[in-house]
């Protein structure tokens, strides 16, 4: 930070960082409504160059949170207010803020991130002790720290969570000024374009207009509809990147939904249609976006290691290079999966259960470690949250130890969620002229299409082998042994007839 950065606060009160992370947005902002009560206020964001360097992110995740933090800098502007954007290393900008400032509060959300955001967050830790620096971090999602923490009831902590009054805007913040910056863009962070065609549009006033068109008009075939790329792409919330983001929080969506609800209670059972059964699934699905995140928040070696570790190098690396490029760029010969693959590389998105459908065929079929391909996805995913990927990601590999084993078929998945095939032949335009069983099974064409890849295994037998090690391996005592200990720090306190069975499509707000 240049000496001609913020100026020294004015007046008494001591200054408080409002420090923006995954929260770009000024309501139902508890960070910004405790630090605005106290006095002045620097609102800042830092652009972490080592932390866009990582195997798991990405141009288009940048491009995403860039294009949302344009408009919280326009948002505070039009306040009165600036927003400080710095390059670098959070340590290295609060200090010169304290060198320049004198002591100060920090603000931030919570957050349950990657490893690398952990590390940080203790570096950052370090130096507020070492510094007398008091860091409040306010909850922004129904995810609770504590080693010892109890799964019992932490669904009930969830609903009140929720169910507490969202909070205002503050009426008026006292900013500090400071010196205009300006947001970077892709080529200081040292990202490439990766190739994203169609990026959502990022923004709190995207997010705010998608919750209401979801919960409004497109949302209810829900239930049957958000299992298929050709119909999730409407009928799911599409509020995802909003929720990795921050542009909008969880309790405003959650409390939206309940109020449409409501509302829904008053009219006739005809007018309400499929809506009850579809916003009764999404509700759910919001409690399950907390779900995962908390099991790496109680587990953060659970990223690279299995939440049973009698799996651990069940599937060897380094592994199969070739295999992992094919399943990368959409050019395995399974013309579903490859179709999935390409969509997504082009839009950053794609429905859940196709997702879990690319993790059970790179698992299982490919036999590839989680690691590797779940890298794969993550940098894909305009939605990307470290705290859902990685514990669906070995869930759907099954080495959890609790879940079942599902091994989803490429072809049927093919068959079932693309019956028309105009999924398949739009991303997949080798395969254009083909339809029906030759179009999701090409290799039983008497002549193949030359120009698309003969297909990298078969699928049938793989899964067969695949179901032998992981059943050959859960039967073991150490396994058995571990699954009760698994359970009990991470598993959902269903009905004990449910517990062990996950949800069919799993569970993520798509």
């Amino acid at each position: 930070m240049s000496a001609d950065d913020p100026t020294p606060a004015t007046g008494t009160a001591r200054l408080s960082v409002v420090w923006f992370k995954r929260d770009l947005r000024l309501h139902d902002h508890d960070a910004l409504v405790a630090a605005a009560a106290r006095g002045p206020v620097l609102p800042l964001y830092v652009a972490e160059p080592d932390y866009w360097a990582l195997p798991d992110t990405s141009y288009r995740q940048w491009a995403f949170l860039r294009g949302s933090l344009a408009e919280l800098h326009d948002d505070i502007r039009a306040r009165g207010g600036d927003l400080s954007v710095r390059i670098g290393t959070v340590s290295d900008v609060l200090a010169a803020i304290r060198d320049r400032h004198g002591p100060f509060d920090l603000h931030t959300h919570m957050e349950t991130g990657n490893a690398w955001t952990y590390a940080r967050d203790r570096a950052v830790g370090a130096l507020c002790r070492a510094t007398g620096t008091r860091w409040t971090e306010h909850r922004q999602f129904g995810v609770w720290r504590g080693a010892n923490l109890s799964r019992d009831r932490w669904a009930s902590r969830w609903d009140a969570l929720m169910s507490e009054p969202i909070r205002p805007e503050p009426e008026a913040v006292d900013w500090v000024e400071v010196t205009p910056s300006g947001i970077p863009d892709a080529s200081e962070l040292g990202l490439e374009h990766d190739g994203i065609v169609s990026l959502q549009t990022p923004g709190r006033q995207a997010g705010l207009h998608l919750l209401d068109s979801f919960l409004t008009e497109r949302g209810e075939p829900y239930q049957k509809a958000m299992s298929s790329p050709v119909t999730g792409e409407t009928a799911c919330s599409r509020l995802s990147p909003h929720l990795m983001a921050g542009t909008l929080s969880m309790r405003e969506v959650y409390q939206a939904t309940q109020a449409r609800i409501a509302a829904l209670d008053a009219v006739s059972r005809t007018e309400r249609g499929r809506w009850p059964g579809a916003l009764k699934s999404f509700v759910g699905r919001l409690h399950w976006h907390c779900h995962f995140m908390q099991k790496l928040e109680a587990e953060p070696e659970i990223e690279w290691l299995p939440m049973a570790r009698a799996y651990e190098g069940l599937r060897p690396v380094p592994n199969d290079a070739a295999r992992l490029t094919a399943f990368a760029v959409g050019a395995t010969g399974y013309p579903f999966v490859d179709a999935c693959m390409r969509y997504l590389r082009a839009t950053g998105w794609i429905n859940f259960r196709m997702r879990a459908m690319l993790m059970s065929f790179a698992s299982y079929n490919l036999w590839l470690p989680w690691q590797m391909s779940g890298a794969v996805l993550a940098r894909l995913f305009t939605d990307y949250e470290p705290g859902i990927h990685w514990p669906q990601s070995q869930m759907q590999a099954g080495e959890t130890g609790i879940n079942a084993v599902r091994i989803y078929s490429p072809v049927k998945q093919g068959h079932d969620q693309d019956p028309e095939g105009v999924f398949t032949r739009r991303w997949v335009p080798e395969l254009a002229g083909l339809s029906g069983t030759a179009l999701q099974e090409p290799w039983t064409l008497p002549d193949p299409p030359p120009d698309y890849p003969a297909r990298i295994v078969d699928h049938q037998e793989t899964a067969r082998l695949a179901k032998t090690r992981i059943y050959e391996l859960r039967r073991t005592d150490a396994a058995r042994a571990e699954a009760s200990a698994v359970f009990e720090k991470h598993g959902s306190r269903k009905p004990r007839r449910t517990r062990r069975q996950p949800p069919r499509d799993g569970r993520g707000v798509t």
